[in-house]
């Protein structure tokens, strides 16, 4: 699982040596470290022609398998252009992968640099004092967060599935603009399982590229025959709903108790606040999105329809 995401608040230290990275003839110094996971990190890079500042995203590269799934992200990041999703500025790879003499190679995706960081980050700051999103912005954003999914969905000739939705996966702009990112774990959403080991090897990948805390319980235990769909996408987006009207998803919670994360999702269990600013109805729409049986989980377009049911009937009784 890739935990990285483009994270603007937290630093994770100061590069003192202004390192310049020549990016397909294009120079670039790097100002500060943004973030960094396994085998990947995020920093701050400055144009040196224009000085614009942009995301420098480095994958480290230890095999020919993982140039293959570094240059996946990259050409998802090229074909998928959408006005809520993340724009890649360039790319390039340096180096030659090679575990035989212990080789590896870097791949560099220069990205926009949001200033105000992540879903996760301004959910993070108003968790401080309670201070709840108001009505009308959670429906803004999660509309135009659902409307990017929906273009992954419908997307031809084949459905793709972001596979690790969260709300550290959603940039904002300046203007609270939503913007989906980290692509890494994009994958075609029908995924036919015929057997024990296509399903050991979904789980391992959904383990490893999928957040737990935002993960559909069809991808715990994976079926030896089975369908899996875009509807992993949709429990995500469930828990994003529920992280936007309470600072976090309702399995960050059972995660932070100490409790099993696993055990709470495949049975469906989500607890809201008996106190809330919130209506009964924002809480019915997060169940009906996080349904445990993936065949009766909705699509996109009926989350879509019934959210933008509950805010116009909000909307009247204001």
């Amino acid at each position: 699982m890739n935990t990285l995401g483009l994270t603007m608040i937290l630093k994770m230290g100061c590069i003192c040596t202004r390192e310049s990275i020549n990016i397909n003839g294009t120079k670039y110094i790097v100002k500060e470290r943004l973030g960094e996971g396994g085998f990947s990190c995020v920093e701050l890079v400055e144009n040196t022609n224009t000085k614009k500042r942009y995301a420098l995203k480095r994958i480290t590269c230890h095999s020919i398998e993982d140039q293959k799934i570094a240059m996946q992200e990259i050409n998802y990041c090229k074909k998928l252009r959408h006005p809520g999703i993340i724009e890649l500025v360039e790319s390039t790879f340096k180096g030659s992968a090679d575990i035989v003499v212990q080789a590896t190679s870097e791949a560099f995706l220069i990205l926009p640099y949001y200033k105000r960081g992540t879903l996760h980050d301004y959910l993070t700051l108003k968790s401080f004092n309670k201070n709840y999103m108001d009505e009308k912005d959670v429906f803004r954003i999660f509309l135009d967060i659902c409307q990017a999914v929906k273009f992954l969905h419908d997307f031809t000739p084949d459905s793709i599935s972001h596979r690790d939705l969260k709300t550290a996966n959603v940039c904002l702009t300046d203007q609270l603009d939503p913007i989906l990112m980290d692509l890494g774990s994009c994958a075609p959403a029908r995924v036919q399982i015929c057997g024990a080991q296509d399903a050991q090897k979904l789980q391992d990948i959904a383990a490893e590229r999928s957040s737990m805390t935002y993960r559909a319980p069809e991808l715990f235990h994976v079926e030896s025959y089975c369908v899996i769909d875009q509807r992993t996408d949709i429990w995500s987006l469930g828990c994003i709903l529920y992280a936007m009207l309470y600072f976090k998803s309702p399995y960050d919670i059972v995660y932070e108790r100490g409790d099993s994360v696993n055990l709470a999702v495949i049975s469906g269990t989500i607890n809201f606040p008996q106190e809330t600013p919130f209506r009964e109805e924002f809480h019915d729409l997060i169940r009906l999105i996080l349904e445990v049986n993936p065949s009766n989980r909705p699509f996109i377009d009926e989350v879509i329809e019934k959210t933008e049911n509950l805010r116009n009937k909000i909307g009247n009784i204001v």
